[in-house]
């Protein structure tokens, strides 16, 4: 531990003024304070600081209130090992000061359960105290970090308590990163793990991404690709695993990693990966071992099988269920937990995609360990700018499920577009699923409050890689930040968490929270009216998914674009009624009876469920045509206007930033009309129609757009 805090303080003096604002402090820039009032009252408080134990979370919240105090005052803090009376700041867990505590209080803190803490003012002898309490070391790490935000936003009052708990147990990163430091679906540089290097070489950047994730509550990371690589789980990659993870754990972070369904064949070298082996089960236990000797608080398996190409149990015909349940079995006994995701889809299988996750798990709903978390996308088909909750979520009962979001903006214009995603993910944390009861939502199923499940999951594809913000688009942080506190509570809004990411971003100058909120707040809607309007999906370019292909087809039908849109010459769209797929029927009575009706549909979602006639009569009273041309022109001027927005803040923000978001809003300026001239461009023909007077028309040749390529965008899985 010592020599990460030499680390950690050289890396300090890495990051000085110069570098201010180039991004890389993400929301902890803590800058001078400028109210003289709050300037006075931290000065107080970080006059004599004192700890009640001793533990390696400590050493993180002095680590973190020396850089916070050197930005907020310039000065430092003053500790004091001896003496707490003399002191202003009381840092420890409630066992520690539980002497100081009345029994009221204990019990209060201690129903917040293990992550939970109390920060607030105790009066002993006479005198005010202020004090962060946590349940464990790493809850009061929370509470420092909470505290400091409030100084950053200038919220804080020591005079007012404040509790908070996660309302998720498993909040975690899943790094798409692969060992030759690729990352698929990466777009801000090469992945972070330097595993060429480790264990001998610990990169400063480890800490500061520990830092930032416990900031937000982050407390799992899954470090590789869930297309995975056995070599992950060799000896000698264990022992470079073991150094991040050393690194992660006073900052309450656990370790997975991804397991190769067929690693026993590939690193066993058996003959067989079948689950019901008996030297299959053997291997996956004495490696299980040979991790935890390494890593004690290791924290389990993420698992990718049978979906696009990656081995999986069905080789074997066996289900899922058995073949989580062989690692979850290896796993138990250390209180390791297994992950296993439900993307799964075959093109062999003559069945709306859709439809293939429920038909494959809801059999097997009840026959899955405990210690199995099934992980489910946020939709059926593949993290679309815009898609109806996944109908597992109200269609399983017995089985843990966890939310998988995408952060990294695969489909959503990658690091070249500002779109906020907390707008998205409130509206599928907030979709009613009918299911355990009616007022169940699918945030009630992930935090267990509705599905009362055992183990409960947030997961995030992670948008980080080796660029200095981190992020690729500075505001793809803000995606980063809005993750973390949604997986705390699934019932924050959007707008809250970008208020508050705001303020710690950029700082508390006059009218830039307005401007900057009202243009995050309608990104996602731009893009998705730019891209797939009305319920329209998986329009890109084939592979690297960058910009529009809604004329892609040939070879595998569920990879192509007309597979999705079914445009001819009656209409446009996807029947998913019970006269289609039937996909519509995987979710609650009360959405199926009521979306069967197109008039019914929420319009978001029309051409999702429905097939319609071109001159469809939408509310509007518009043309589904015409409706769909507004839709794309609209998210075009939306996206001209949020430069607007951005501009008039050029005096308010610094150069370097405000000329990094200006060209990336140049360039998503350009995108947008691309995605707008080549997809009208496209379904005219089949509508054979007129564009509305009151559109910009859109320019170029069909042709034109069809023969762009992209060989070289980044993010690509390799030999895909």
């Amino acid at each position: 531990m010592k020599n990460l805090f030499l680390i950690y303080l050289c890396f300090l003096g890495m990051i000085g003024p110069s570098l201010a604002h180039d991004g890389y402090k993400l929301w902890l820039d803590y800058q001078p304070i400028e109210h003289p009032e709050l300037n006075q009252t931290v000065s107080e408080l970080f006059s004599g600081i004192f700890f009640f134990g001793k533990n390696p979370s400590y050493q993180m919240i002095q680590n973190e209130l020396e850089l916070a105090s050197q930005g907020f005052l310039n000065s430092a803090p003053t500790f004091r090992a001896e003496r707490f009376e003399s002191t202003k700041l009381w840092i420890g867990t409630r066992e520690e000061l539980s002497q100081f505590l009345g029994l009221e209080h204990q019990t209060k803190i201690k129903s917040l359960g293990a992550e939970g803490y109390w920060r607030g003012t105790i009066i002993h002898e006479g005198k005010n105290y202020y004090a962060l309490i946590g349940n464990s070391a790493v809850a009061t790490l929370y509470a420092t970090f909470d505290l400091l935000k409030s100084i950053q936003s200038n919220t804080f009052d020591k005079n007012t308590e404040k509790t908070d708990f996660p309302k998720v147990k498993l909040r975690m990163l899943n790094h798409w990163d692969n060992l030759d430091r690729t990352v698929e679906r990466g777009y801000a540089g090469f992945s972070i793990w330097d595993w060429h290097r480790l264990p001998g070489y610990v990169d400063p950047r480890y800490v500061d991404y520990a830092r930032a994730n416990a900031s937000l509550g982050i407390n799992a990371v899954s470090l590789t690709n869930v297309n995975a690589n056995a070599w992950i789980l060799r000896e000698d990659f264990v022992e470079k695993v073991k150094v991040l993870a050393d690194i992660f754990r006073p900052y309450g972070i656990q370790v997975f990693l991804t397991a190769r369904f067929s690693a026993p064949i590939e690193m066993g070298k058996l003959e067989t990966a079948d689950p019901l082996d008996q030297e299959v089960q053997k291997f996956w236990k004495d490696r299980v071992a040979m991790i935890y000797k390494a890593i004690p608080d290791f924290g389990g398996f993420l698992v990718k099988a049978n979906s696009e190409g990656q081995p999986g149990p069905h080789e074997y015909n066996r289900d899922h269920a058995t073949g989580a349940n062989l690692l979850a079995d290896a796993l138990s006994p250390h209180g390791g937990i297994v992950i296993w995701r439900a993307f799964v889809y075959s093109h062999e299988i003559d069945e709306d995609r859709h439809k293939q996750a429920n038909l494959e798990f809801e059999p097997l709903d009840g026959k899955f360990r405990d210690n199995v978390i099934l992980q489910v996308k946020n939709g059926a088909i593949d993290f679309q700018p815009r898609e109806p909750f996944h109908p597992l979520f109200g269609a399983v009962e017995n089985t843990n499920l966890g939310m998988e979001f995408q952060i990294t903006q695969e489909y959503l214009g990658q690091a070249t577009q500002l779109v906020y995603l907390g707008t998205m993910w409130e509206e599928i944390l907030q979709s009613k699923t009918y299911r355990p009861t009616d007022s169940s939502t699918v945030a009630g199923i992930i935090d267990g409050s509705d599905s009362k499940q055992n183990h409960t999951l947030m997961a995030g594809v992670s948008n980080i890689g080796t660029d200095r913000n981190w992020t690729g688009h500075l505001f793809g942080q803000a995606n980063w930040f809005a993750f973390g506190q949604l997986a705390w509570d699934p019932d924050r809004s959007a707008a809250q968490i970008s208020e508050e990411w705001i303020k710690l971003t950029f700082g508390q100058k006059e009218g830039l929270l307005t401007q900057i909120q009202e243009l995050m707040m309608g990104s996602h809607e731009a893009a998705v009216n730019y891209m797939t309007p009305l319920g329209l999906h998986h329009l890109m370019g084939r592979s690297h998914h960058y910009g529009p292909g809604p004329w892609v087809e040939g070879g595998r039908a569920d990879w192509t674009s007309l597979y999705y849109h079914r445009a001819d010459s009656l209409g446009i769209g996807f029947d998913r009624t019970a006269s289609g797929s039937g996909a519509l029927n995987q979710y609650a009575s009360q959405i199926s009876r009521v979306w069967s009706d197109p008039k019914q549909t929420p319009e978001k979602f029309l051409l999702w469920f429905h097939h319609l006639a071109w001159d469809y009569e939408m509310k509007s009273g518009n043309t589904l045509w015409e409706e769909i041309c507004l839709h794309y022109d609209k998210g075009v001027k939306t996206a001209r206007h949020m430069r607007d927005l951005w501009r008039a803040l050029e005096n308010q923000v610094d150069a370097a930033r405000f000329s990094h978001v200006d060209q990336l809003l140049g360039i998503q300026i350009e995108e947008a009309e691309w995605w707008r001239n080549s997809s009208l461009l496209y379904f005219q023909t089949f509508a054979n129609r007129p564009f509305p007077e009151s559109i910009e028309k859109p320019e170029g040749e069909l042709e034109f757009f069809k023969q762009q390529r992209f060989p070289f965008a980044p993010g690509i899985r390799p030999n895909w």
